[in-house]
């Protein structure tokens, strides 16, 4: 994931971010995704992002867009 937002002890602010690039390396994708804080965000859910490169989280509707490297 290449945008980020710092929070407590260095991990990534679930939900404070509307767009978030990712790449394969962060696959399979979840909202919140691993490294994000989690006593504040959704249920995690796996988001299905391999066949058109972009999908919406239907919990806080941040949109990952999938970056080939």
């Amino acid at each position: 994931m290449k945008q980020r937002t710092a929070g407590t002890h260095g991990l990534i602010e679930p939900n404070a971010e509307n767009r978030y690039v990712v790449t394969r390396a962060d696959l399979p994708l979840s909202c919140p995704m691993p490294g994000m804080s989690l006593w504040n965000s959704h249920p995690k859910v796996y988001l299905p992002i391999e066949d058109k490169g972009t999908v919406k989280c239907p919990y806080c509707g941040a949109v990952y867009v999938l970056e080939d490297e």
